[in-house]
């Protein structure tokens, strides 16, 4: 199904025309729960993965993970209350069974093994072929990209997962990987819930503090009468996308060099905790617009069960001169 970003409620280009200058494209992927395939673009969905390729694995000691959870039990859980929810008529409290209460608090209870310095296999974030996604960002004849990463707390990485990237071509995978290694704990925020996505590209505008002096300061002025802001209104789409501008609202913005080459970063993904903010939610698609927030466990607003800190988006970044060049990450 289409997903359809509402028209802005201000032109601001009209009012401050030196922001053109300042515009670039993003491709808001608007994941929701499904049943991808590996041959489809997708978040938390499986990948195009050679047989003959290892699977990548975080090697980190992980010494500062608190009650770890097995992932086969989160997802059985995520599964039972699903299914609660959607015969759970709207307005009404949750319908589900005492067997089935009963079975969650056991899995609410269960033990992930102890991690013993053994590494952790990683797991897939999101897959997106060219095909599907304008403005897809990757180096010459690639046509996939695949971003996995450890779900795990890394304390070097704002307590956040470590983020590995791939580009391929899906017509060099000879034989696909059948089942890839699941970790042997994770923190249930950083397990995807598997959805496909309908990509939409959307014009943002730079984040406010990088645009020149006199231009901020005259957006500034004219935010303290207007209606409308534009850090959430006007510049930086939020949830899942592709490209685009990052936001800086949670810190000053920093510089985001390459570590290999020095190389200003360009943002690459954003994995996000939510499509939309809870104010105006000026960018919550149309066709979501009446859509219940209760049908299913996880509803439009935030369907991919991601969290990362309280509620922020991680944001991927890669180096234009060299897709070779290691990835960095930022959470905001």
């Amino acid at each position: 199904m289409v997903r359809t970003t509402p028209p802005r409620p201000v032109d601001v280009v009209a009012l401050f025309p030196a922001l053109a200058a300042h515009a670039r494209s993003t491709t808001r992927l608007h994941p929701r729960p499904g049943a991808p395939a590996a041959t489809h673009s997708s978040v938390g969905g499986p990948l195009l993965w050679p047989a003959d390729e290892p699977w990548p694995h975080c090697d980190d000691p992980h010494e500062d993970v608190s009650d770890p959870a097995d992932p086969a039990a989160v997802r059985r859980r995520r599964a039972i209350l699903d299914a609660a929810w959607r015969r759970t008529p709207r307005d009404e409290d949750l319908r589900i069974t005492d067997a089935e209460q009963a079975e969650i608090d056991a899995l609410e209870e269960a033990e992930a093994p102890e991690l013993d310095g053994r590494p952790v296999a990683m797991v897939p974030v999101a897959q997106l072929y060219r095909r599907d996604t304008p403005g897809f960002i990757g180096p010459d004849g690639a046509d996939l990209l695949q971003v996995l990463w450890c779900p795990l707390d890394h304390a070097d990485l704002e307590y956040c997962p470590r983020v590995a990237v791939r580009w391929r071509r899906a017509a060099d995978v000879a034989t696909a990987l059948d089942a890839p290694p699941e970790p042997l704990a994770a923190d249930e925020h950083y397990l995807p819930v598997p959805c496909v996505v309908h990509p939409e590209p959307v014009v943002e505008y730079r984040y406010g503090g990088l645009l020149p002096e006199d231009l901020d300061g005259e957006i500034e002025e004219w935010e303290e009468e207007a209606e409308h802001s534009y850090q959430y209104d006007l510049s930086i789409a939020p949830g899942w996308k592709l490209g685009g501008f990052a936001s800086w609202h949670l810190t000053d913005p920093y510089p985001m060099d390459c570590d290999d080459c020095g190389t200003p970063m360009e943002l690459l993904l954003t994995a996000a905790s939510s499509e939309w903010d809870g104010g105006s939610g000026s960018w919550r698609p149309v066709e979501d617009a009446a859509e219940p927030e209760t049908d299913a466990l996880f509803g439009p607003s935030e369907p991919t069960g991601v969290q990362i800190g309280r509620s922020y988006s991680l944001w991927v970044f890669y180096c234009p001169r060299s897709f070779d060049h290691p990835v960095k990450t930022a959470m905001q």
